[in-house]
């Protein structure tokens, strides 16, 4: 019966050490993400990576609002 109570040790120590992995990884991926989100719409607060992006929203979101200088040039 002693192999019985490792087992259960080795993986509730197994299934301990996954969880601090995964939590550390999604407050990176999180951090990253944020970071990649450069634009915001002046109108809804959407933020977007790239001024294509928020071109596109802006033009199917907010079309009767007059478009920001920052995208107009595009």
């Amino acid at each position: 019966m002693a192999r019985g109570q490792q087992k259960i040790q080795s993986q509730q120590k197994a299934q301990e050490k996954k969880k601090k992995m995964m939590k550390g990884k999604a407050a990176d991926q999180k951090v990253a993400a944020a970071k990649k989100l450069i634009y915001q719409c002046t109108v809804c607060k959407t933020q977007m990576p790239d001024p294509k992006t928020y071109k596109q929203h802006f033009e199917s979101k907010h079309p009767k609002s007059p478009m920001p200088d920052e995208i107009k040039d595009m």
